[in-house]
């Protein structure tokens, strides 16, 4: 099986549950099809550069696979056809880093040096 990393943008309107809701949902996809969900992450809502289908923020989730190509696309084709997913980015990649991603690392150490500063 190969290594794939998936970064997604769900709409603004959703909730933070129902955004990682389809974590666990395109997680599931993939674990049915014979692939392996490693590491999950939802980022949060986050303002994009330009609009997307009238949307200014969306929910970004990120997921580090282990799975085989049709597993992959299988689930690539359900979220093209969800309408709460506007964006979908795939690749595959030799090995997953270890430990969080840059985003979570950047956001715990802004949040370190508010926390910092409120002292």
């Amino acid at each position: 099986m190969a290594l794939y990393e998936h970064t997604f943008i769900a709409r603004q309107d959703l909730s933070n549950a129902q955004a990682e809701g389809l974590i666990e949902h395109f997680g599931a996809v993939l674990t049915d099809n014979g692939g392996k969900l490693v590491e999950s992450e939802y980022w949060g809502l986050k303002t994009m550069a330009y609009k997307i289908n009238k949307n200014r923020k969306g929910h970004y989730a990120f997921l580090k696979t282990d799975a085989p190509s049709t597993a992959v696309k299988e689930m690539e084709r359900l979220m093209s056809l969800h309408d709460d997913v506007m964006r979908v980015l795939t690749i595959r990649v030799d090995e997953h880093e270890e430990g969080p991603s840059v985003v979570v690392q950047a956001k715990s150490a802004r949040d370190e040096k508010r926390r910092d500063r409120e002292r």
